[in-house]
């Protein structure tokens, strides 16, 4: 009879701690759906959200605010979907400051880096950043961090090497979204300064594009122009006291304009300048002209891809610049939906995004790749 009756307790307490086990399943369960439209993630386990950043102007680049979900209509493919998260408050900043420290910038990263340490005054305490530098390989001078000091101080590390060649950009870039930003949620940029001029990634142009369109990080590229005479005696002044050669014997170089001139590329050295004259001079100079404009191309091609800005400059003093891409970021409001293909293979789809106002102009990602 004892056995029976502690059988009987036994049951109890197990149906009793099983109702308990269904509340606590179905509080955590009401706690997540709460939160989707709401708070300033989604918390859903279902990790096929759809996140797209989108920045909203009128036609003069002025941010238009105050606007709601229902403003907004997002179509893949054609088809309308349902945004289950929309975000308009002011959210945490992940930002990666990428530094061209190949040879051609050697006369414009003085003033790079100085406009870089502008840029840390812009960043509130629960912000992030951190910085990379990228020639004949990839450099992570500060991995994400909100401390200012040690952000400045990789930014002043940042510089050229003396003897050895190479622009890894889309390296960096590479492994910037795939590795550092893997997994971060939020508003988060890439700002890449560079001339545009990859010698040396491993990482082709297809590969690079093809992989940002499987993430919602924003890439800003800042090219600035080196060429065509311009820092001349600048770039003269800093070659003094090395020579022609490096100090290892590491090769001949010259700068010219900011140029870094391999013998391979098709640059006149100094000898040959009577040389000058010539008619295949000429089309060296549409060669190069050709190259910059691939360069420029190709940055604008990375910007467009993830909704992001193409800019240009001529000195390296970007500060004005760095303001207006903080602050359109704090300004940009986030969109999530879950898509109706079930397919497992990685798909590319078209995506638009449209807002109910004729005044507005709409920038958001174009095309997105299933995971």
């Amino acid at each position: 009879m004892a056995s029976v009756k502690q059988g009987q307790r036994h049951n109890s307490m197990r149906r009793t701690t099983s109702v308990l086990l269904g509340f606590l399943l179905t509080g955590l369960v009401v706690c997540v759906n709460a939160q989707d439209k709401n708070g300033p993630e989604v918390y859903k386990v279902d990790t096929r959200l759809i996140s797209v950043p989108v920045v909203v102007s009128d036609r003069d680049g002025r941010y238009i605010p105050n606007l709601k979900a229902t403003d907004f209509t997002v179509l893949q493919d054609g088809v309308k979907q349902n945004i289950e998260f929309f975000g308009a408050t002011e959210e945490a900043l992940t930002i990666a400051l990428l530094i061209d420290t190949s040879q051609s910038t050697r006369p414009v990263l003085d003033d790079i880096k100085e406009s870089a340490n502008a840029l840390l005054k812009l960043l509130l305490p629960r912000d992030r950043a951190m910085v990379v530098s990228f020639d004949y390989d990839t450099h992570v001078l500060s991995e994400l961090t909100a401390d200012k000091e040690q952000l400045k101080q990789a930014i002043n590390r940042a510089d050229v090497p003396d003897d050895l060649v190479g622009t890894t950009m889309r390296d960096a870039a590479f492994q910037t979204v795939n590795r550092s930003f893997a997994g971060i949620k939020g508003r988060k940029a890439i700002i890449i300064l560079t001339d545009g001029k990859d010698h040396g990634s491993r990482i082709s142009r297809d590969e690079l594009l093809y992989s940002l369109q499987e993430s919602d990080a924003l890439i800003y590229t800042i090219m600035f122009k080196t060429g065509g005479g311009m820092n001349r005696g600048q770039g003269q002044a800093r070659g003094q006291g090395r020579g022609q050669m490096g100090p290892r014997g590491g090769g001949r170089r010259d700068i010219l304009g900011g140029i870094f001139r391999d013998p391979g590329m098709g640059f006149p050295g100094r000898g040959n300048q009577r040389r000058q004259n010539r008619p295949d001079n000429q089309r060296r100079a549409e060669r190069v002209g050709r190259v910059n404009e691939d360069a420029q191309e190709f940055l604008q091609a990375l910007s467009d891809t993830t909704a992001g800005r193409f800019y240009s400059s001529e000195n390296g003093k970007l500060k004005k610049t760095f303001e207006s891409i903080v602050e359109e970021l704090r300004f940009q409001y986030r969109l999530g939906f879950y898509p109706q293909d079930e397919a497992d293979e990685k798909t590319l789809h078209e995506l638009k995004v449209k807002v109910g106002r004729t005044d507005a102009s709409v920038r958001s990602r174009s095309s997105y790749r299933t995971r």
